[in-house]
């Protein structure tokens, strides 16, 4: 029986920046979405989706400088 080696959690870094740049702008879009659908329902989870859209803002715009 040969060893098998898991890959769960491995990142695959993106060669393709535009396509980087498409991904994020697209995670960026669905943190603030969830962040306006929930923000009356639960502060602290809406805070928390906020402060990743920020992440993702500042990420895509040190890629398009």
């Amino acid at each position: 029986m040969e060893n098998q080696y898991c890959r769960v959690g491995t990142i695959t870094p993106m060669s393709n920046e535009r396509l980087a740049v498409t991904l994020l702008e697209y995670q960026y879009q669905n943190f603030m979405d969830k962040a306006t659908d929930i923000k009356y329902a639960n502060t602290r989870l809406g805070e928390f989706f906020e402060n990743k859209a920020q992440q993702m803002k500042k990420i895509l715009e040190n890629l398009v400088q």
